[in-house]
């Protein structure tokens, strides 16, 4: 009688190799290994930045990580080319503001910009529910997911796709920036809500402010990854999956594909208007120009960039291009454009995987010197154990 040990390799079974703990795989290392100093890095942002105004540039970036982490949802694991997520970022930032231009005045006043261009007597109903911080944070997330619920609703069950999709979401975000800009009255039109000498209940100059709204945006990240590692790891995920690969045949298996479709892109836009809602205090000013298509269009490129189907790398590209933009116009205001326009085409000419495929690649050959290096077997048998008789 033969004894064969479960996790020792046998001439039974050749392709078995003994790896340790799932923990101890080594291919997990080097991703872990980043994951970690990122983390790390994050958390350390204010003291290795030492200054004000860049802590508050980076808590901007990790805003727009957020976005691009939810449009990486829709877009890199559902396939849905979402060129209007300004739209959702707006209305998330418009709600903050709302309730900032309140913090601003006496209970009862009326904003600055309603003095000069209105004729009102009393607050809005629209703005009356901005007035409580915790209802605006409510408002801020539900306003986004119910309009994107909605519109993806009336969309996807219309089989509406591709590029037809796109360009309805592009003409959409047209449409924000025209309501924006029509209603002097209670948005300030093009003006835009600005002015916003308080936060949150803290002086807009206070020395750490910026500290704090930056935590504030590192840990809305740190819960967006988190949440969305959930969403794409789960069964959900692989549905998702697999209506971008092949939605009539998934049809075809019982599924419906729309509503799946629509809760991915409701999660993309709450995701949207939670950034929009952080970063309405950390730019100090929410205008129609910021929602528009071309940043909507911006919001892509990070994505492409950083790498469509992977979370880390979607955020990594909003960071990395969002640095770039203030690093090369502060510099070279002029060529900043041109710039831009480069890094997207060599990323989709040469790059297609983005900065993630490329970490990925060097991963793999890291993970391949550690298995190598690890390896103590000379061969895939035992010979001590083969041929052992009790």
């Amino acid at each position: 009688m033969t004894i064969a040990a479960t996790d020792t390799p046998t001439a039974a079974s050749p392709s078995v190799r003994y790896a340790g703990p799932v923990w101890y795989a080594p291919e997990l290392w080097p991703r872990r290994i980043l994951i970690a100093l990122s983390v790390i890095l994050l958390m350390a942002g204010p003291q290795l930045i030492d200054d004000p105004t860049r802590t508050r540039q980076w808590a901007e970036y990790l805003c727009y990580a957020v976005i691009a982490v939810g449009l990486d949802i829709a877009w890199g694991y559902g396939g849905m080319l979402a060129l209007g997520q300004g739209v959702f970022f707006g209305l998330g930032a418009y709600a903050m503001g709302m309730h900032l231009s309140l913090e601003q005045v006496e209970p009862g006043q009326l904003p600055e910009f309603m003095r000069l261009y209105s004729d009102y007597d009393t607050l809005p109903w629209i703005w009356r529910p901005f007035d409580q911080l915790w209802l605006t944070v409510v408002l801020g997330v539900l306003i986004p997911t119910v309009v994107a619920a909605l519109v993806g609703w009336l969309v996807f069950h219309r089989r509406i796709r591709g590029p037809y999709f796109a360009i309805l979401t592009q003409a959409s975000a047209l449409v924000f920036w025209l309501l924006l800009v029509g209603q002097l009255k209670l948005t300030a039109g093009t003006n835009g809500l600005t002015n916003f000498q308080t936060v949150f209940g803290r002086n807009k100059y206070e020395k750490g402010t910026p500290t704090f709204l930056y935590y504030l945006a590192a840990g809305l990240l740190v819960l967006v990854v988190i949440i969305a590692r959930q969403i794409v790891n789960s069964r959900f995920g692989r549905l998702l999956v697999a209506i971008r690969d092949g939605e009539d045949r998934v049809r075809f298996l019982g599924y419906d594909p729309a509503a799946t479709k629509t809760v991915a892109f409701a999660v993309a836009a709450a995701m949207a208007g939670a950034a929009g809602m952080l970063a309405a205090p950390i730019i100090g000013l929410v205008a129609p120009n910021q929602f528009t298509v071309l940043p909507s269009i911006l919001i892509v490129g990070w994505v492409a960039i950083g790498g469509r189907g992977t979370i880390y790398g979607a955020a990594f590209g909003a960071l990395v291009v969002s640095l770039l933009r203030t690093r090369v116009s502060e510099s070279r205001p002029e060529d900043w454009q041109y710039f831009q326009g480069l890094l997207f085409v060599v990323v989709v000419a040469f790059v297609p995987g983005g900065l993630a495929g490329v970490a990925r690649l060097i991963a793999g050959r890291m993970a391949g010197l550690l298995r190598r290096r690890g390896a103590t077997a000379p061969s895939e048998t035992s010979p001590e154990l083969e041929g052992a008789t009790p």
